[in-house]
């Protein structure tokens, strides 16, 4: 617990409970649990590690089994297809909680990552697959600590921002040291069948997922029971629609409406309920909901795409002719460059309006993809060069992702929370699956092509923005 506490006397400077006495700006800038705080922070750090530590040797754990460039794309990106469709029962039983998705994203790592480094052993291609797939079932846990960090329930309306700086710090964190400790472990070499340079990264991170679950299960702290489950329940069992509609008229606000196993079967109310919050939104807050899903896809289709495409690109150009290795430490040094500013983000998300920092993030990510475009028609792509340009793209679009998910919790009502948790999670996994699929094929289809794409559909993404600019205004926090 020493890593925990140091970790919550980092975030304490940056979020104290007792900045104001007013009671309504109080309840704008709440918190939950530290602890608890914590260790969701701390998971989807692990999960982001987990998702990169593949990254830089997995097109050679494909090619000695007998796959090919693109299959390593499709091993990076494949995780979160599953995760996608994992949420679908997640949702339906975890009834608003937290806990119940901790413990089974903690199962199926482990399981996950076992499956992964027994590939080698059992010379089996498919177990690969098999196990990243098991690892999406364990990525599901991204939409729960995104929408842990934007619950009305316990973070205020000033605080959302900043926690979501605080993931998009563990993106960055993951980014380095997951491409990194995989091309610090394909050194171990090929000595042992068991563990070795491609199956060591599965046996060390289902160690760490073991101790970490033990943590979870020891300290993680859930929070209350919804109050309206129990009482639309009751309302069922009675059969007093006065009951429930005083329950959807009073409380909807308190407590967002989630999925959940108890509420599912209340037709009725809950089909009235959510007509009615369909017919409040506006226009240009659909507008707003399709732009921000539209920015969550293109930024990670675009970082995961650079992250599958670098191995691969560099492996195969003449003045590079990268290792495992070689491109891990590349990755990692352009994700560690990125820190000190994901840091000052932490600090600016306060003061800086959401639609701003979406702007002048996609606008650096854009500067960096522009760069690259020129570099490769002119055939100037050296070291130097092409670092410029991770970093850029790397720090961008990392950015960006800061605030897809706390501007819609700042605009959409409480109720309106778990939805767009999965709207944005939804598009997030869309754009990780057909990212890393389109970076394990950039050399294939040109890498002139793949840039251009990437360029086009920021394109859209900017006019999408500058329609909507009014529209996106929040308060800031």
């Amino acid at each position: 617990m020493t890593n925990l506490k140091l970790l919550l006397n980092q975030i304490n400077p940056f979020s104290s409970r007792h900045e104001t006495t007013d009671h309504h700006d109080e309840e704008e800038f709440k918190l939950p649990n530290m602890t608890s705080l914590v260790i969701m922070i701390s998971m989807n750090l692990l999960l982001q590690v987990s998702f990169f530590i593949v990254v830089s040797s997995s097109n050679k754990y494909a090619e000695y089994l007998g796959g090919n460039a693109t299959f390593s794309g499709i091993v990076i990106g494949i995780p979160t297809a599953f995760a996608g469709l994992s949420l679908i029962p997640l949702t339906k039983y975890d009834k608003g909680m937290y806990k119940m998705p901790l413990h089974v994203s903690c199962c199926f790592a482990i399981l996950g990552h076992v499956a992964y480094a027994l590939a080698f052993r059992a010379n089996f291609l498919y177990l690969i697959l098999i196990g990243r797939c098991l690892n999406g079932v364990a990525f599901s846990m991204f939409m729960y600590c995104k929408r842990y960090c934007t619950d009305p329930r316990i973070v205020g309306i000033r605080r959302r921002t900043t926690l979501a700086s605080w993931l998009v710090i563990c993106q960055g964190m993951g980014m380095s040291l997951g491409p990194f400790l995989g091309g610090v472990l394909y050194n171990v070499g090929f000595s042992n069948s068991i563990f070795n340079g491609y199956t060591s990264p599965g046996w060390i991170m289902a160690g760490i997922y073991a101790g970490f679950w033990v943590l979870v299960t020891k300290y993680f702290e859930d929070i209350p029971q919804p109050p309206t489950i129990m009482e639309l329940q009751s309302a069922r069992d009675s059969s007093h629609p006065i009951v429930s509609s005083e329950v959807i008229g009073e409380d909807t606000e308190a407590s967002p409406d989630y999925p959940s196993a108890s509420t599912a079967h209340l037709a009725s109310p809950i089909d009235k309920s959510f007509r009615a919050q369909l017919s409040l939104i506006t226009r240009s807050q659909w507008g707003v909901i399709a732009c921000m899903c539209w920015f969550a896809m293109l930024c990670f289709f675009i970082l995961g795409s650079w992250e599958a495409n670098l191995p691969v690109f560099g492996a195969a150009a003449e003045n590079f002719h990268w290792s495992p290795f070689a491109a891990g430490n590349f990755i990692a040094l352009g994700a560690i460059a990125c820190f000190p500013f994901l840091l000052f983000n932490l600090l600016a998300a306060r003061r800086m309006q959401d639609r701003k920092l979406l702007a002048f993030g996609t606008i650096i990510g854009l500067a960096g993809l522009i760069i690259f475009l020129s570099i490769l028609r002119t055939g100037k792509v050296n070291y130097g060069s092409l670092f410029a340009c991770w970093w850029t793209v790397a720090l961008g679009f990392n950015l960006a992702t800061t605030v897809t998910l706390s501007l819609l919790s700042k605009q959409l009502p409480p109720e309106w929370n778990g939805r767009t948790s999965m709207a944005i999670q939804y598009s997030n996994y869309t754009g990780r699956v057909t990212g890393a699929i389109w970076g394990g094929s950039g050399v294939s289809v040109g890498m002139l092509n793949f840039v251009g794409l990437e360029i086009a559909m920021v394109g859209i993404g900017a006019v999408l923005f500058t329609t909507l600019w009014r529209d996106l205004k929040t308060k800031t926090g």
